[in-house]
């Protein structure tokens, strides 16, 4: 499904260049659940911004579904971005004055659906993630962990293939934290794709791959024994 190759970003200012990312490489195949780790400044996030079509590397090949991405128009990044993939934020980013359904609907914005359908479509992923009895709330009246479920029924309400998940559940109690790695869980043995970025050891053995990044650099891969 992803294909990095020799994938470099670099910031440059009047005085100062960073590099990011350096000649990553990386796989990701349909159907597996990544988990990416390192310390803060690897380059977690960057790549994960590269991997969602939200920024473009220096140099290097990204493929998406067998599209080479990285040098698309911004228009055309948008397009496949609304085709294939579905964020998770750690921050939710719910808006505070639409309803919980409103907010999932959004995940539909921009696509050709019928009324009916749309909210056929919210309803199926608010039952989903176990907050259909939410649906007229708005999100100061939801704890942290139905916040962050409407936040993931937003990103799947559109069916993407591929899920990105941004410390998912970085904002969030033990116990709140265990459902969202549960209803993660559930979709990938459904199907979906999904890479996660997160601090958390024993969430990352949750996976089926854990790549640790430093400096920029994937520096170890390895798969879970099953």
């Amino acid at each position: 499904m992803i294909t990095l190759a020799d994938i470099n970003r670099l910031y440059r200012s009047d005085e100062v260049e960073t590099t990011a990312l350096r000649e990553v490489e990386l796989q990701v195949d349909e159907g597996e659940f990544v988990a990416i780790m390192g310390p803060s400044g690897s380059g977690k996030s960057t790549l994960l911004n590269i991997l969602g079509l939200i920024d473009k590397p220096t140099s290097g090949r990204h493929f998406l579904k067998d599209e080479e991405v990285s040098q698309m128009s911004e228009a055309d990044r948008a397009k496949m971005r609304r085709r294939h993939l579905g964020f998770i934020f750690q921050s939710f980013n719910l808006i505070d004055e639409l309803t919980v359904a409103e907010n999932i609907e959004l995940g539909l914005a921009y696509r050709e659906k019928s009324a009916g359908n749309r909210r056929e479509r919210v309803a199926e992923a608010m039952d989903r993630v176990g907050i259909g009895h939410r649906a007229r709330h708005y999100p100061h009246q939801l704890s942290g962990g139905q916040q962050q479920r409407a936040a993931i029924a937003r990103a799947i309400v559109g069916k993407p293939g591929l899920l990105l998940a941004d410390e998912p559940t970085g904002n969030l109690d033990t116990a709140n934290g265990a459902q969202v790695m549960d209803i993660l869980q559930s979709l990938n043995d459904e199907g979906a794709t999904i890479v996660m970025v997160t601090h958390s050891p024993s969430q990352a053995d949750q996976a089926k791959r854990v790549v640790n990044m430093l400096d920029g650099r994937i520096v170890a891969s390895s798969r879970r024994a099953v």
